[in-house]
């Protein structure tokens, strides 16, 4: 199975998206109430509805993007977001965007990633944040299986695949899941070396 564009706008258009929760995330919204600095610019890639960019525009955040391969889930934010300008959507690879942020937010791309492209997510992570730059967000804790999408892992294999490239400031099982993930997401902040 090749997940390229053409599998993830098949999934949006049967509206086989069960990873969309139709709303933020509470560890993200939580995580995203306590930046101070509205003005940094911050990444959401594989963005999917992005329910995390709706949230962070309607709480005075403007230099936000999303990223992702599929046009479908670009459109819906579209109308969604009134203030949305549409230099904010990116429909691209994200292997082959170029460009600088100071805060990546993670929420269900990894694990939709054939595992194989797991150094090359790490590679390119460190490649396009800015010095100090920040990753954030969740990982899936539940074994990994050559089934998915998603791919799971475990806080050990994250540490190993990160700990060379990044300050892994934070690690840990997230205590305010949404309650079908409860126990099977991984809290992290990880910060560019």
């Amino acid at each position: 199975m090749k997940l390229n564009s053409n599998y993830w706008e098949e999934r949006y258009k049967k509206n086989e998206i069960g990873w969309d929760v139709g709303i933020i995330s509470t560890p993200l919204k939580e995580y995203i109430d306590q930046i101070e600095d509205k003005s940094i610019k911050i990444l959401i890639p594989g963005a999917g509805n992005s329910h995390e960019f709706d949230y962070l525009m309607a709480n005075g955040f403007q230099n936000v993007f999303v990223l992702d391969f599929a046009q479908s889930p670009l459109d819906n934010i579209q109308k969604r977001v009134q203030n949305c300008n549409p230099n904010q959507l990116i429909k691209s690879d994200f292997f082959e965007h170029e460009n600088n942020y100071d805060l990546i937010i993670e929420q269900t791309f990894f694990c939709a990633l054939e595992p194989s492209l797991r150094k090359d997510y790490v590679k390119k992570m460190k490649e396009i944040l800015n010095p100090n730059g920040k990753l954030a967000g969740l990982l899936f804790q539940f074994p990994l299986t050559e089934v998915g999408p998603p791919f799971g892992g475990s806080k050990e294999e994250y540490s190993s695949l990160f700990e060379n490239d990044f300050y892994l400031k934070t690690l840990e099982t997230a205590h305010n899941s949404i309650k079908p993930r409860q126990g099977n997401e991984l809290f992290f902040i990880f910060t560019k070396k």
